[in-house]
């Protein structure tokens, strides 16, 4: 309650930001915002009076349950703008579900019309996934610790599964204020990069934070291809790549001014390894098609493709209406996401490098039953435990995405939509196919609903919340 209550007061004074456009541009949103910080702030301070005193660290189950609350509480809260903001017309599950979108960089929007919507909602979305990509929890663990609040186990429960070395400074506060440096450089390196290639200083700043985020919310309808620019869309392209590498080995960089962690780091080599492969067929595909022009080919196939891949979800194109194969490929690229340590989504490149490896290393054990065939990533070689890890959450992955389609089936939709709709949100890419390739608008509220558990379930990935139904969790 205590940590809950005190990220929640943090959190609504993210809303100065948006209220700051309201009165500038007097676009009657200013009441929306004002209430909705009100309301935020009060409830954070309910939840910290009563127990503002006490102190204890925290169990790595505690940090369980806080990650999943935090995410779960904040996605309703940032929902009020959304829904005290009168011309929006959003109902409570349209705004909630637009919340959580943003909170866990999906990017799946239920709102049209964006060009004609005041720029105190545009920057508050694109701010919901800025604040998303970085981990509201790991900046909160740069701030806590000050208050007396132990935040070792949050960062772990933020970052499940297998890892390299996280603590990149002897101090966990000081990690993530190394991870918040480097993020913050990124953005306005970005914001710099678009402003220079002709967009306007809000739309460079509103697209650095969704960029950077890996997030796509855009501030147009025609997300990036409004702009109509090669340009924009080469730099964009450069730091969706950027954003899905491991910001550790940013970091690390930065600190040794050397490129030498990027070459020598087994993840980075096989995510833009698989990248490459990926652009290659679809360039090659829509020229061969003639789907476009041999340059819009080769430009449109490379941003789709990082975009998609990286699990940002901008568009220069509906991407739906190309030859079948393209957006199912492009779907599939999603599962595997960025890097550990990113701001992606999807399973995570190191996951299925090593099922790549091990599956590599059973036929090398058919052919030569007796010999001893190490799994080594780089120089080290991997233990038991972390293949058993790696493939449990593979299968766990699968089954929550088999069910939730399912569920999603039993609701009306078509097998194409419910296929992509969630593959977009467990992989927190945002664009689908069929009835979900512009916008969700047109789906029921159940299945907006199921496909805010799945955007939660992809952001935290999995385990994080599912620990929560276990019986044994709540055993003292």
């Amino acid at each position: 309650m205590r940590i809950l209550g005190l990220l929640l007061m943090l959190f609504s004074s993210t809303l100065l930001v948006p209220m700051g456009y309201a009165l500038v541009d007097d676009d009657h949103t200013l009441t929306s915002f004002a209430s909705a910080l009100g309301l935020t702030f009060i409830a954070g301070l309910v939840l910290w009076l009563p127990v503002q005193h006490v102190r204890h660290e925290l169990r790595i189950r505690d940090g369980f349950l806080v990650t999943s609350l935090f995410w779960t509480v904040l996605g309703i809260a940032g929902s009020l703008p959304f829904i005290l903001t009168e011309g929006l017309q959003l109902s409570p599950m349209d705004a909630i579900f637009e919340s959580i979108s943003g909170l866990t960089t999906t990017g799946a929007t239920v709102i049209t019309g964006l060009d004609d919507l005041p720029r105190s909602i545009l920057i508050y979305r694109q701010l919901l996934q800025w604040l998303g990509g970085i981990g509201i929890i790991v900046i909160a663990v740069a701030v806590l610790p000050m208050l007396g609040i132990g935040g070792m186990q949050l960062y772990r429960a933020e970052i499940p599964g297998p890892t390299k070395d996280r603590k990149l400074t002897p101090r966990i506060a000081e990690t993530a204020k190394a991870l918040f440096f480097v993020y913050l450089s990124l953005t306005v390196v970005c914001a710099l990069a678009y402003w220079a290639a002709g967009m306007s200083g809000f739309d460079a700043v509103a697209h650095s934070f969704s960029t950077v985020a890996i997030g796509g919310f855009s501030t147009h309808d025609a997300s990036m291809g409004y702009f109509e620019s090669n340009s924009v869309l080469l730099i964009c392209s450069l730091f969706m790549v950027i954003s899905g590498l491991n910001f550790g080995l940013h970091f690390l960089s930065w600190r040794r001014r050397s490129l030498n962690g990027y070459r020598q780091d087994s993840e980075s080599r096989f995510f833009l390894g698989v990248l490459l492969v990926g652009i290659a067929i679809t360039c090659s595909y829509l020229i061969l098609s003639d789907v476009l022009p041999v340059e819009d080919s080769l430009i449109h196939g490379l941003f789709m493709t990082i975009s998609i891949a990286t699990t940002t979800g901008f568009a220069t194109h509906d991407f739906s209406a190309w030859p079948t194969f393209l957006p199912l490929m492009l779907i599939m690229f999603s599962f595997m996401g960025g890097c550990v340590g990113s701001t992606a989504g999807g399973m995570k490149s190191v996951r299925l490098m090593l099922i790549a490896k091990q599956g590599i290393r059973e036929l090398k054990q058919l052919v030569h039953p007796k010999a001893v065939i190490p799994l080594k990533i780089g120089r080290h070689r991997v233990e038991a435990t972390v293949v058993s890890a790696v493939w449990s959450f593979f299968a766990v992955y699968m089954f929550v995405f088999v069910t939730m389609m399912l569920a999603l089936l039993g609701t009306g939709l078509d097998f194409t939509t419910a296929f992509s709709a969630v593959a977009a949100c467990l992989n927190n890419l945002g664009p689908g196919l069929g009835e979900v390739a512009a916008n969700y608008s047109g789906i029921g509220g159940v299945a907006k609903a199921l496909l805010c558990l799945a955007m939660l379930l992809g952001r935290l990935e999995i385990f994080t919340l599912l620990v929560l139904f276990t019986p044994m969790f709540w055993r003292l």
